[in-house]
């Protein structure tokens, strides 16, 4: 029997398994269904809606490609990319999963870059949004807004420093690529930006209407996958796998000093990222550095949950998914590796009952990423609703207009 087969068989058991046990706990898997939609209409579609929309129209209206003519003596140099995967690296870590992969696969389309380049940006584009690492993470789930500055130095540290191993990654450079270092002048930044928006014929309402419409096809897909994920998670938990595989990697935690505990956490975080970071936060006999670090990497790593969602979006292009998914790997060890280097310094400095330089950003009386998701949590849900109702309408018309 061939590989091939076998994997048929493997995939086929598994979809049969899953299935069964869907059947045998219902009532679990509805409380899944009810928590990742939940998860959906509050917090992912209206904090990645606007980014998406935006995007798109920066993109139609020529204003990435200017951006990238003035950016190219930064991206270059540092990640091998053009200078439009600026935009792409700004706005994956302004809106969180999976917005740069989103950009970067639409930047692919466009012709604005090659596979090799593609698969490089992607690598370091997805990442998790401020709103979550402080709101969710170090608020919601540790009780504890300064922990949201180291968590996000080292998720940002660690995805910078992937960005700059994976420029070894596809072929060397060309002559074309390292003529492109020199610094380009203003004047060719408005000149590419008005040719991009002749090229673009589209009128201005079409325009948008395709942007609304692109942009919540992509949240639909990503929230069946929120909901999917997080029904798997919990029919494996009652199953007792998730058990079983926390077992398996008890040897690997104490190679790194972490104690058995986690274990569970991080078979959590491995399939949805959300999660793990909560049950992360509660370990019993974990230390709170063991348990940041825990927190780093799974935020590295971002989760089976995300990275499908991801493999959804470039499916749509030639981009492999493989580059990325190894990325992730390297992205959980760096930033947890980050973590326990910066540790010390940063309980002296903001943990220590005794520090008093806390930043103005990090003080009780203004935890505004807290405020913004309590927002979210209470408005999201009508936002979300209203987006729908303008999508549909915007469809009509627009099929309407073709008929």
């Amino acid at each position: 029997m061939n590989f091939s087969k076998i994997k048929t068989i493997l995939l086929a058991s598994m979809v049969t398994l899953m299935a069964a046990s869907m059947v045998l706990l219902p009532e679990k898997s509805f409380e899944a269904s009810v928590r990742g939609l939940n998860m959906w209409w509050e917090i992912v579609f209206p904090s990645l809606f606007p980014f998406f929309v935006l995007s798109e129209l920066l993109i139609g209206f020529g204003v990435v490609k200017f951006m990238g003519v003035l950016l190219e003596p930064l991206m270059r140099p540092l990640f091998r990319v053009p200078g439009v995967g600026g935009f792409a690296w700004a706005m994956g870590m302004a809106s969180g999963f999976p917005a740069g992969a989103k950009i970067t696969a639409r930047l692919r389309q466009e012709g604005h870059l090659t596979r090799d380049e593609a698969e490089r940006l992607v690598s370091f584009t997805n990442c998790s949004s401020p709103l979550f690492i402080f709101g969710a993470v170090s608020v919601g789930f540790f009780h504890n807004p300064k922990l949201g500055f180291l968590l996000a130095l080292t998720h940002y540290l660690g995805n910078f420093s992937v960005g700059i191993i994976m420029r070894n990654f596809g072929q060397k450079p060309s002559s074309k690529e390292k003529k492109a270092n020199k610094r380009p002048l203003f004047a060719e930044a408005l000149s590419a930006l008005h040719q991009t928006r002749l090229k673009n014929k589209k009128p201005i309402g079409k325009l948008v209407g395709d942007a609304v419409i692109s942009s919540i096809n992509t949240l639909l897909m990503i929230g069946g996958f929120i909901i999917l994920f997080s029904v798997i998670n919990k029919l494996l938990f009652h199953m007792h796998i998730t058990a079983f595989l926390a077992r398996l990697i008890e040897g690997v935690l104490s190679i790194f000093q972490l104690p058995a505990t986690l274990s569970m956490p991080a078979i959590a975080g491995i399939f949805e990222i959300t999660l793990g970071s909560q049950m992360t936060s509660q370990a019993p006999e974990a230390t709170l550095m063991q348990q940041v670090i825990m927190a780093s990497f799974i935020l590295g790593f971002s989760g089976f949950s995300v990275q499908a969602q991801v493999a959804s979006i470039l499916a749509q292009t030639d981009i492999r998914f493989r580059p990325f998914f190894n990325a992730r790997i390297l992205h959980g060890f760096l930033s947890g590796f980050f973590t326990f280097l910066f540790w010390k310094p940063f309980e002296q400095r903001l943990l220590s009952s005794h520090s008093m330089s806390v930043p103005a950003f990090l003080q009780k009386h203004d935890i505004w990423w807290e405020n913004m998701l309590l927002w979210l949590k209470q408005y999201g849900p009508l936002f979300t609703i209203f987006m729908l109702l303008v999508c549909i309408a915007v469809y009509v018309q627009t099929m309407g207009a073709k008929n």
